[in-house]
């Protein structure tokens, strides 16, 4: 299939690609992904190994799109972890098992 990346043309196969990207060892996940095998890389690793050009000269978009028509599963953004609970006092933890009574006032 002809996939065009930073301007150039190019003829790739899903065959070709698995091949290229055989032996390859994935690089930590920051961005979007595609999974070659069974293997996830970053799409800009695959789009270096299989372009044979500089990350900075071409978009994720373009290797996603072309991975996608040769039929590879893309993955977005990886999440965020969610904040951790702020961590509770000894006191707070206690009162939350026991049901945390209401606040008693006292008048003088």
């Amino acid at each position: 299939m002809r996939c065009v990346i930073a301007r150039f043309p190019f003829d790739l196969t899903k065959a070709g690609v698995l091949e290229s990207m055989k032996g390859v060892k994935p690089e930590p996940i920051a961005a979007e992904s595609v999974t070659i095998g069974r293997r996830i890389y970053p799409v800009k690793q695959v789009g270096q190994v299989i372009t044979r050009q500089d990350r900075r000269d071409f978009s994720a978009g373009e290797v996603v799109r072309a991975m996608t028509m040769l039929g590879f599963t893309c993955h977005g953004l990886p999440q965020a972890p969610a904040e951790p609970a702020p961590a509770l006092t000894p006191f707070q933890r206690a009162s939350a098992m026991l049901g945390a009574p209401a606040p008693v006032s006292v008048s003088a």
